[in-house]
Order: C-alpha cells, then structure tokens, then sequence
C-alpha cells in the first residue's frame, strides 16, 4: 500500500488573486475552483494516471480567516527555464512578488522571495540550455 502526493495546499486570503500569480510563475492553469477554493496544475490529474506513476503535484489555494504570521515551514523553489536568475527575479517582481530576507544572508546563489501574501520562495539557478555566440572563425 501506497500513497501519492498529489497536492499541495496553500492557506490564503484571496484564493483567486494567489491562483492567478502562481499561474504566471509557473504557466500552470486552473483545473478547478469552487467557492474558496482554486486549483491549479500543469495537467488534469485523472485516478488512473496517479495510481500508474507520481506526477507532479497540483496547488490548491483555501480561504482561511487568519493571516501568515511566521516564516513557512514548508516553501517552493522556483527554477527559471527560458532566461538567466536575474531575468526571473525581475519578470516576478513584475508580477506582485517581492524579495524577502529570512536570514540568508549575502552571496547565495538563491534568491529568497515572497508572493502576494508573503509566501515564501526560492528562485534557484537557471536551468535555461546555455547560449553559445558563434564567433568569426564560424
């Protein structure tokens, strides 16, 4: 007997706003919502596709009364795809996220940063393929 991790739940205020932020982070879309409630993934989780393999998790974004208080115990790590660390930090910036300072200190090769409702996450290394300029010689 086994189980899968098939989702990950968020605590928020404003499910929709949250939903729609990660979206544009991850280029994930809605797979469903109901009244307070929005999920989000990168595929249609279907019973016979996650009893045959582990696929990647949904986000689920719950409204609840309370507020964030601490630091997470739990966080997402982000990696930038199409584009250097820098160019993501700057794109999600764009899109309501801010950078934060949990104690990391200087000269990490991560960046500590918080969505709208002061989530925590990293945006790791650029797993973008490297980009070669073809010189004179050809």
């Amino acid at each position: 007997m086994t189980s899968r991790f098939t989702e990950l739940v968020v605590d928020c205020h404003d499910p929709e706003r949250l939903a729609a932020f990660w979206c544009a982070v991850l280029d994930f879309k809605v797979i469903d919502r109901s009244e307070g409630k929005v999920e989000i993934g990168s595929w249609e989780p279907t019973v016979e596709e996650v009893r045959a393999r582990q696929m990647p998790p949904t986000l689920v974004f719950i409204r609840v009364p309370e507020g964030k208080t601490v630091k997470n115990r739990l966080h997402l790590d982000v990696s930038p795809i199409d584009g250097g660390t820098d160019e993501e930090v700057a794109r999600l910036l764009g899109l309501g996220a801010a950078k934060v300072d949990v104690g990391q200190g200087s000269g990490r090769s991560w960046v500590v940063m918080a969505d709208p409702e002061g989530n925590e996450f990293d945006v790791l290394r650029t797993l973008a393929p490297s980009t070669y300029t073809i010189g004179p010689e050809g």
